[in-house]
């Protein structure tokens, strides 16, 4: 029995004598930059698309201040920029949606986009990488803009459908 316990306890002093890698967190709010060469490009609309949605005031605002996005240069641009994101996102949701793009599709979408601006905020707020929440968001806007185009081309006449016997 005491052999046993002698072994157990140099056990434990061979491990409790290991080197540890010592684990600290630094200040990195000096070393997160926004690398805004990364951003991909806004998706390219159809022009009957872009018809409707020059018409559209809430979301031609929203667009208008995403293009503000792609001059931010650092975190603090980054910060400004999504702040006026998040109010036209407000202002889109709360306006009226053109008749076509007025279904389920489009909106859940703008919520998923709304997620991700909002994880852009966090990633700021933290003062963590904020590139890569950045092209899931503009992702995501363009994952918007083709749901349009899908919209557009796939319109199917209703009556068609319906009268044919």
């Amino acid at each position: 029995m005491q052999k046993l316990t002698c072994l157990i306890f140099a056990l434990a002093l061979f491990v409790g004598c290991k080197d540890k890698k010592q684990t600290t967190v630094e200040n990195t709010s000096d070393t997160v930059y926004f690398e805004y060469q990364k951003m991909p490009k806004k998706l390219e609309i159809n022009p009957e698309v872009a018809a409707i949605l020059e018409e559209w005031e809430e979301f031609k605002a929203f667009s208008n201040s995403l293009d503000v996005l792609y001059r931010a240069t650092n975190n603090e641009d980054l910060s400004l920029a999504i702040d006026d994101l998040l109010e036209k996102e407000k202002e889109w949701g709360k306006g009226t949606y053109p008749e076509i793009f007025d279904t389920f599709q489009v909106k859940s979408r703008q919520r998923v986009l709304r997620t991700c601006m909002l994880k852009v905020k966090a990633s700021i707020i933290n003062k963590t990488d904020t590139t890569q929440p950045t092209i899931e968001m503009i992702e995501a806007f363009n994952i918007i803009r083709k749901q349009f185009n899908i919209i557009m081309n796939s319109q199917l006449d209703t009556k068609l459908i319906l009268d044919a016997e």
